[in-house]
């Protein structure tokens, strides 16, 4: 075997202890391994590492409940069956449509808590028809409400209170509307 280039006098020694133990794949006829000339300085020998210090286990405490399993943004087929074909009627309707923004998240707000309040498990959300608005420009142009809608109750105190969102039906207001499905009150 031959040393990699580049080793110092002792380096070279080293690898020549390791390289006597092998059994070389394909037997050649061995060439003397010579050092190096050692034109860089031997760097300086590694400084020992601290001591790792042995854990201590703490004492022994009740572990934490595990979390709860999270919720799904999903309803089952017979919901969304009955959402496609707007057979469904909603409880309770709320029309942003023409509101500023500021307006349309306190109604929004509002309406929710009034909706859960009531015990309503469908709410009809009128906003508009979506346009499409680049994201530093939703404050101004048409479609702002519909753009920030999602984002409104994805953050709210109300959001795990809803089970889905879903594009409403034709004869509900189609593109412009959101269905709202609440999670039945427990």
């Amino acid at each position: 075997m031959t040393a990699p280039r580049g080793l110092t006098a002792e380096e070279a020694a080293a690898w020549e202890k390791v390289a006597a133990t092998v059994d070389p794949l394909h037997p050649q006829a061995r060439r003397p391994v010579t050092p190096a000339p050692a034109a860089v300085p031997a760097p300086a020998p590694p400084k020992p590492l601290p001591r790792a210090r042995k854990a201590v286990a703490p004492p022994k405490q009740a572990a934490p409940p595990p979390p709860p399993p999270p919720q799904t943004n999903s309803l089952d087929s017979h919901w969304d069956r009955r959402l496609k074909s707007g057979s469904i009627q909603p409880d309770v309707t709320l029309d942003l449509h023409d509101h500023g923004l500021d307006a349309a998240y306190d109604r929004l707000m509002s309406g929710i808590a009034q909706a859960r309040a009531m015990g309503a498990r469908i709410v009809l959300l009128i906003t508009g028809k979506p346009r499409p608005v680049a994201p530093a420009d939703r404050a101004e142009r048409r479609g702002a409400i519909r753009a920030k809608v999602l984002d409104w109750l994805a953050a709210s105190s109300h959001h795990s209170a809803i089970a889905a969102v879903r594009r409403a039906h034709q004869r509900h207001g189609g593109e412009g509307a959101l269905y709202i499905v609440l999670r039945r009150e427990r």
